[in-house]
């Protein structure tokens, strides 16, 4: 009986590791068609690595999440390693620090994580450090004790400054918006608020009244339903800016759904293939242009980082430098780790790019 007993113990043990968390590990025969705006280069260069890397993603069905997996598997098994996949199912610290704790239990190298939260993820991730495990954070920040460097899509000000004067421009220079963003405790979501607040304070964006941030959680619905909300509060908004994939999406629909597009328009950040129904610059089509960067390469840039804490290329300080193989990124494949706000590293994929009718039929093939 005790036997028994201790079998059941186990097995309900291992049940609750799993619990808010899809893993999913990858072997490296699996057939990968590439397109030359988003293939990794393969070769020497000190990339070359048997070990074994986890990532851990905002949430499981997000498609801006999957473009990031996407790109850390391609360059994670094109060099020898493991790549296992974890994808929380709801954008909830609980849920990550759950795959934080599998990816533990399955006895990693790295984790690279998209923190849902800045500082409640901290316990699980220094257990990890203490177990040798190197950890690094890319897309949305963890805070700097939980990790060796944050792989930035793009600095906090260059995205604030952009969607700021986005809605300048489309606002006609004066009037309400509101902020449709993810989760209130998503760390670069939050950044870029803080940071459109504080361009906000020039003179040239005195004309425009910011009426309030409101929250869709990643998710789809929500979202809808949170546009749905703005208008109610505001029915004189102009203008709708979305720094979320999802949010823009969902914000884009309602508008062009209710027949809103001549009157109120949006912006922000997101997906070309996702998006392309949406972005025009008549009253048909609600969303004049936006913005994003590739999460394909922004995956691969992680991929890259975390071969390079794991062979001892970078330790993650401030002022090193590395070069990866891929030559369509950063400055001929050349970064330098930086110091971040937060007292932290990091290193910067690039400046966010404009998607706007003239390319978004191109980019929609793309991701």
């Amino acid at each position: 009986m005790k036997k028994i007993f201790g079998l059941v113990l186990c097995l309900t043990m291992m049940a609750s590791l799993l619990v808010g968390c899809s893993s999913k590990a990858n072997d490296t025969s699996s057939n990968k068609a590439k397109t030359p705006t988003t293939a990794a280069t393969t070769g020497g260069n000190g990339y070359a690595t048997n070990a074994t890397y986890a990532i851990i993603v905002k949430s499981a069905g997000n498609p801006y999440n999957q473009k990031q997996i996407e790109g850390y598997k391609q360059v994670i098994e094109e060099n020898g390693g493991k790549c296992v996949i974890q994808e929380p199912k709801s954008a909830t610290a609980e849920d990550q620090i759950t795959c934080i704790n599998n990816a533990i239990a399955q006895g990693v190298d790295c984790i690279a994580i998209a923190a849902n939260d800045t500082d409640a993820l901290e316990p699980a991730l220094i257990e990890a450090k203490n177990q040798g495990i190197h950890v690094l954070s890319f897309d949305s920040s963890t805070n700097a004790n939980s990790r060796k460097v944050f792989v930035n899509q793009a600095g906090t000000t260059q995205i604030a400054q952009a969607l700021m004067d986005a809605i300048l421009d489309i606002s006609g220079g004066s009037g309400d918006w509101a902020v449709l963003s993810a989760a209130s405790t998503a760390t670069n979501q939050n950044a870029w608020i803080d940071g459109m607040k504080t361009v906000m304070q020039d003179s040239k964006y005195s004309k425009l009244n910011l009426i309030g941030v409101y929250y869709g959680d990643d998710e789809y619905q929500a979202s809808c339903d949170q546009t749905e909300a703005i208008l109610a509060a505001d029915p004189d908004i102009k203008v709708i800016c979305a720094p979320t994939t999802v949010g823009i999406m969902a914000a884009a629909k309602v508008l062009q759904d209710k027949g809103l597009s001549g009157k109120v328009k949006l912006t922000g950040l997101g997906l070309p293939s996702e998006m392309a129904d949406y972005i025009g610059d008549d009253d048909q089509h609600s969303c004049p242009y936006m913005f994003l960067w590739n999460p394909i390469q922004l995956g691969n840039l992680a991929a890259y980082t975390s071969i390079s804490l794991v062979n001892g290329t970078i330790t993650g300080a401030a002022d090193q430098s590395f070069t990866v193989p891929d030559m369509t990124l950063g400055d001929n494949g050349s970064y330098k780790i930086t110091a971040a706000a937060d007292g932290g590293t990091e290193i910067i994929l690039g400046a966010p790019f404009k998607f706007e009718p003239s390319n978004i039929a191109e980019w929609a093939k793309v991701y």
